[in-house]
């Protein structure tokens, strides 16, 4: 049973969309966001929400070759079920897909949620180490003022944000957390005596097996394989909806690789489904980077956000209601 979330942290993180979102619209006239709307090709942006449902279903046969040394009967079906269940629950609570997709596995029986737990954490991992490598390409092979937004925009706010005693402090609670995990390792036969810490030995060890027979799958490079396609999908959905806007069709594939970058960043914003960040973040770099008027940069960001959630949450909905089928049917069975 997971705790309730208290009603304030959601006020708190309506909030902070809310006023991304303000910053994002501020300015904009109404008129010229109607016009933007109305100029746009949308037959360009069901082609990006065709690519962002392809996403899913690579991201989940990707997540699959990981559980698979967990249980071979974990199906694609399953997979894809998890990873759609999981952007679906981002929308209501930040971050807690993760765990969401972790219950959809375990409910089937197939996969304890702490080992399943670890593969979702190898990878996410992937996905940090690819987004860093693409955010290097694109940096270092596009045009200097990438680097200029980045620096001023993200890094330098970042930076800004922590002392060197916050830094020391971060850096002490992650030497602590290493003893502590040692600790449970080294002790984990004693402490699983103990009712509480026994619990703890138990996620711990789920944990660690997911990590080590996700390491030990044996379709390395298809998982690669995956990869390379989840990111062109990605690439797919931001060229695309640049092709849907008279405004800024002038912009290239490369244009589109930056836009995706950025608009990942967005969508890390812990806010219920990246509303506001996103939109404030695109709109900011391309009136930066490419002199585009903020109408036409809020315009875009509000179809591209809106088209990827509309699918999300589609997508979503219909495994919810797969899964529930599948329960009513095997009850009917037994």
């Amino acid at each position: 049973m997971t705790k309730k979330t208290p009603w304030w942290q959601w006020l708190i993180m309506l909030l902070v969309a809310a006023f991304l979102l303000y910053f994002a619209f501020r300015g904009v006239k109404w008129q010229d966001f109607a016009a933007g709307i109305a100029s746009c090709d949308f037959r360009w942006i069901g082609v990006s929400m065709l690519a962002s449902i392809l996403a899913f279903v690579v991201r989940g046969l990707r997540w699959r070759l990981i559980m698979l040394p967990l249980n071979g009967g974990i199906t694609r079906r399953n997979a894809y079920d998890g990873v759609t269940v999981a952007y679906l629950t981002n929308f209501a609570l930040p971050r807690a897909g993760e765990f969401a997709r972790c219950g959809v596995i375990a409910a089937t029986g197939k996969a304890s949620f702490e080992s399943v737990l670890g593969t979702v954490v190898l990878e996410r991992s992937w996905d940090m180490l690819s987004y860093i490598i693409i955010l290097l390409v694109v940096l270092f092979a596009g045009e200097s003022k990438f680097m200029e937004f980045v620096s001023e925009n993200v890094l330098a706010q970042a930076a800004g944000s922590f002392s060197a005693t916050t830094l020391w402090i971060v850096f002490s609670l992650l030497v602590i957390a290493a003893v502590g995990l040692l600790l449970i390792y080294k002790y984990r036969k004693r402490l699983g005596k103990n009712r509480f810490a026994g619990k703890i030995v138990r996620v711990m060890s789920g944990l660690w097996d997911g990590l080590v027979t996700g390491i030990k799958m044996k379709d390395k490079w298809t998982f690669l394989l995956y990869t390379v396609l989840l990111w062109a999908c990605y690439w797919v959905m931001s060229y695309t909806t640049i092709l849907a806007f008279p405004q800024v069709s002038d912009l290239n594939w490369a244009d589109a690789m930056f836009l995706m970058v950025v608009g990942g960043m967005g969508w890390i914003v812990p806010v219920q489904g990246g509303i506001g960040a996103y939109h404030f973040i695109l709109s900011l770099a391309m009136a930066s980077i490419y002199g585009i008027p903020q109408a036409s940069g809020v315009v875009f960001a509000t179809i591209s956000h809106e088209s990827q959630a509309l699918t999300m949450l589609v997508c979503g909905a219909l495994s919810l209601f797969s899964i529930y089928l599948s329960k009513t049917k095997k009850r009917k069975t037994v």
